[in-house]
């Protein structure tokens, strides 16, 4: 053993004795140049590269420095770098590498050529040696000055190349340097708190033509626009000298983000760039935020097979359509996933299948299946979502109990809906969505105070912040048959809501008039109230989801039809013959519409 290790250190010495430097078709070992360096004579180490190799000043101090990095002797290395004088290497380098090749004689164009290669070669020693300048501060934890070094790095590129980096006869190690700074500047100003000047390196490197390679591209468009969703520091819109005219312009930092995404999700596609599964998820996220779910949707549609496992597919694509609205869709990729041969005990996709069922009467009974199979996988880690689980058990069976064929039935399905929601509390005592689902189960019972306890806890819990608590604070207070305290709550609830969000508040305040004998203000109430359905209906923003919608609109055909109904208890005949017409165009057939004009 300590013959093997002693063998192995000596070829590590004689690896590090026999190192050998290549530059302009000349070669020269490095023991030497290292043990003058070891002494500290940085100018007889100098001299010697210079005299070994043919370099100029710049050239033999970047070859210096690099040996230095290389020995893990960063405060040496930095020594040395001092020593170049970047600018003074930039005009000399700028002339040979502008002029063009002569196309009259070969012989012109072969020297001019090798001059070309030779200074291509130096511009990469002298860019390489301030890389590594930053990377070695960066290391040294002087951040702030390694962004400087690394900025100066692509602005020296720009003055050697003004029309850009060459495609075809550039040299790769200069390449090299450039795709590395371009990568390392971003992240240095993030990291010394320098955001605007992160954007700007960004967004540099994005629109410069720096010759990137499309993995390296890929790399700055994904940090960008991690940036951009996560910082917190609004980027605003690019400046107007990089504006295409016609082309599309973020107005955000979010719609800046998701165009981002698209790209680099297109670039999977055409097989430029490998896939990378954490794309899709921030990209899941960013449309999530602006309720573009159907957007995700489509771009997972296009995934290739092959490239995401095909459960997964279904269960992404399944949340997307059900935040889209399209429950039956969302539920039909779910089933594939639960199937027998498929993934059928996956706790996440049996939770949300059990969610969609739970909002229909009709699936009701479905999801009470995968409720049930749900809680029995939630076991070890998942013991967390056994709460969940019987949440969504709750609820599936409140809403098959209201298409039970029998009283008894529907008895048997409340009790033991009621009995999962209070079971499902003892592991989600906080959760104020488990408790205003308990609070509803218990009004259906008719156990108001029971039902008032809960409203009032959810109002606690959420600060008020919630409509649906007060709405249902003011419906238990109305079945009490305390109307006036009811309203109470209502206009309270009023005041706390954006005038945009009142429409269910304004139709519960209008039937509270009506039960207390106050049509005259009802009749007041419901025509604030279609005045908002209408400018509601007409300015429909279209970044809303339809789940939104849902939840907080009132539809017009009801307010026609409750303000019948009151002209109607009025003897208003001929009022109430008006809002029936209008609610009839918008549903033809409607049994309270022909109720209501079978009493006249």
């Amino acid at each position: 053993m300590r013959r093997s290790q002693s063998r192995e250190s000596s070829e590590v010495e004689n690896e590090m004795e026999d190192r050998e430097v290549h530059v302009n078709g000349l070669c020269m070992k490095t023991s030497e140049v290292e043990a003058k360096l070891d002494e500290g004579n940085i100018q007889e180490a100098e001299s010697s590269l210079r005299e070994g190799l043919s370099l100029n000043f710049e050239e033999a101090r970047a070859l210096l420095g690099r040996l230095e990095y290389q020995r893990g002797n960063l405060e040496g290395a930095l020594r040395v770098f001092d020593g170049i004088d970047l600018q003074a290497a930039i005009q000399r380098l700028q002339p040979s590498l502008t002029e063009k090749p002569s196309s009259n004689r070969r012989k012109s164009s072969r020297g001019t050529e090798s001059v070309h290669a030779v200074s291509q070669h130096a511009a990469s020693l002298v860019l390489e040696a301030i890389f590594l300048k930053a990377k070695s501060l960066q290391k040294l934890g002087r951040v702030p000055e390694a962004a400087q070094e690394c900025k100066s790095v692509l602005d020296a590129v720009e003055r050697i190349f003004n029309n850009g980096i060459p495609d075809a006869i550039v040299d790769n190690k200069l390449q090299e340097t450039v795709s590395k700074a371009v990568e390392l500047l971003p992240e240095l100003w993030k990291h010394a708190g320098c955001y605007q000047e992160a954007m700007a390196a960004y967004r540099r490197a994005l629109l410069s033509q720096w010759n990137l390679g499309n993995e390296c591209c890929a790399r700055v468009q994904k940090g960008f626009a991690l940036f951009l969703l996560y910082s917190g520091v609004e980027a605003g819109a690019p400046s107007l000298a990089v504006q295409i005219d016609g082309s599309y312009v973020p107005r955000n930092n979010l719609e800046e983000a998701i165009l981002l995404l698209m790209i680099l999700l297109r670039k999977c596609y055409l097989g430029k760039i490998k896939w990378d599964h954490s794309v899709m998820e921030h990209f899941s996220f960013a449309l999530s935020l602006c309720g573009q779910t159907s957007v995700l949707a489509k771009q997972l549609e296009e995934v290739l097979p092959g490239v995401m496992h095909r459960c997964d597919r279904w269960n992404t694509l399944a949340l997307s359509y059900s935040a889209a609205g399209q429950n039956q869709a969302a539920l039909n990729l779910l089933r594939k996933s639960l199937h027998k041969h498929e993934k059928p005990n996956d706790l996440l996709a049996l939770l949300v299948a059990a969610k969609i069922c739970s909002e229909d009467a009709i699936l009701a009974s479905e999801g009470v299946q995968y409720a049930r199979r749900a809680i029995e996988n939630a076991q070890g880690t998942d013991l967390h979502l056994k709460g969940v689980g019987l949440c969504m058990l709750g609820l599936c069976l409140g809403r098959q109990a209201k298409t039970a064929s029998s009283d008894q039935e529907r008895c048997y399905l409340q009790s033991e809906a009621l009995k999962s929601l209070e079971e499902a509390t003892t592991y989600e005592r906080d959760n104020p969505d488990l408790i205003f689902e308990l609070g509803i189960q218990y009004a259906e019972h008719q156990n108001s105070n029971a039902a008032l306890r809960c409203a009032k806890q959810f109002i606690d819990a959420t600060g008020g912040s919630v409509q649906k608590g007060w709405r249902l604070l003011a419906l238990v207070l109305s079945a009490q048959q305390k109307y006036s305290e009811a309203e109470v709550v209502t206009d309270a609830a009023i005041d706390e809501t954006a005038k945009w969000e009142q429409g269910a508040l304004l139709r519960m305040k209008a039937k509270l008039k009506i039960s207390q004998s106050l049509p005259m203000e009802a009749g007041e109430t419901y025509k604030l109230l279609l005045a908002l359905v209408q400018a509601q209906r007409k300015s429909f923003g279209p970044l809303r989801s339809l789940s939104q919608v849902e939840d907080d609109k009132v539809s017009e055909f009801e307010v026609w039809q409750g303000l019948a109904n009151l002209y109607s208890s009025l003897s208003h005949w001929r009022d109430a013959e008006i809002c029936l017409e209008k609610a009839r165009a918008l549903r033809q057939y409607s049994a309270a519409t022909l109720h209501t004009e079978g009493k006249f």
